[in-house]
């Protein structure tokens, strides 16, 4: 049934080309960038952080696919750096995580809730049109939390939440403000979000060239670079696509490294530690 809904929801992103605008693949809403070092929003959800400092959060997702578990793993013991997590419950619960998911952990890096089922919020083309119930919405996540919490991490360890798809709105956003919580979601104007697509999804599908591209440019263009970053994108992909962009990271940290940026967890980016 999983891998119904995943073809289907890929089917519809090639049927409608107003679908996917979270995924990456279409530009993503002009969100407003204040001139000074402040943390910008965008409907509720903090989508940036301070400006002022090279930092970067690196941020992956993960539900269905945990391929690239391993290869992240080596990657952040080689650069000696911690990431943020966010995984549904259905990816806490896969007994074939459990030994990496314990390992990211052990590591320090951040563990934090993706949704429990991966559950579509609202609409596609109409963003305001919710598909859940609030009490649906509050019991899913309930749930995700305590998938998470057989990790040794409770919600106050985790209070950032990133929506499932990376899709939400307003209401979305105050129902997990309400528990306590703090929506996230990823820094627009890059293509990191469409690391996911396959070839099998045609003019839909990004390739790993492009998204390095498009990362490098927005840091050479954009007037703050990728000064408080939130960099999404996810742990594991579709068999249907054969170059993963984990392999990629390597190259694309010790390049950012090298102009000056630090990567640090998201809760490091978004809480900086206080002044003496």
């Amino acid at each position: 049934m999983k891998q119904l809904t995943h073809t289907l929801l890929g089917l519809l992103f090639l049927v409608n080309p107003l679908i996917g605008n979270s995924r990456g693949l279409l530009p993503a809403p002009t969100v407003e960038q204040p001139s000074g070092g402040d943390v910008t929003e965008f409907l509720g959800a903090i989508v940036r952080g301070d400006r002022s400092t090279k930092k970067i959060a690196l941020v992956f997702t993960g539900d269905e696919f945990g391929d690239g578990l391993s290869a992240i793993i080596r990657t952040l013991k080689a650069e000696q750096l911690r990431a943020s997590f966010f995984l549904t419950g259905n990816f806490y619960r896969n007994r074939d995580f459990r030994i990496q998911i314990a390992e990211l952990r052990d590591l320090g890096n951040y563990l934090g809730s993706h949704s429990d089922k991966h559950l579509l919020y609202c609409d596609w083309t109409n963003r305001d049109s919710l598909l859940v119930t609030r009490a649906a919405f509050e019991k899913d996540l309930n749930d995700s939390y305590k998938a998470l919490k057989k990790f040794g991490v409770d919600r106050k360890q985790a209070r950032y939440f990133i929506p499932p798809y990376e899709w939400y709105n307003e209401t979305i956003a105050s129902w997990t403000d309400a528990m306590g919580l703090q929506l996230v979601n990823f820094t627009p104007g890059t293509r990191s979000t469409a690391d996911y697509t396959y070839p099998e999804m045609d003019k839909r599908y990004v390739d790993n060239q492009t998204i390095m591209k498009s990362i490098m440019e927005y840091e050479q263009d954009n007037e703050y670079g990728l000064n408080g970053f939130i960099l999404l994108s996810h742990v594991g992909t579709d068999p249907r696509r054969q170059e993963k962009f984990y392999h990629e990271l390597p190259s694309l940290i010790r390049t950012l490294k090298s102009k000056g940026y630090q990567f640090v967890r998201i809760d490091e980016l978004l809480e900086p530690a206080p002044s003496r």
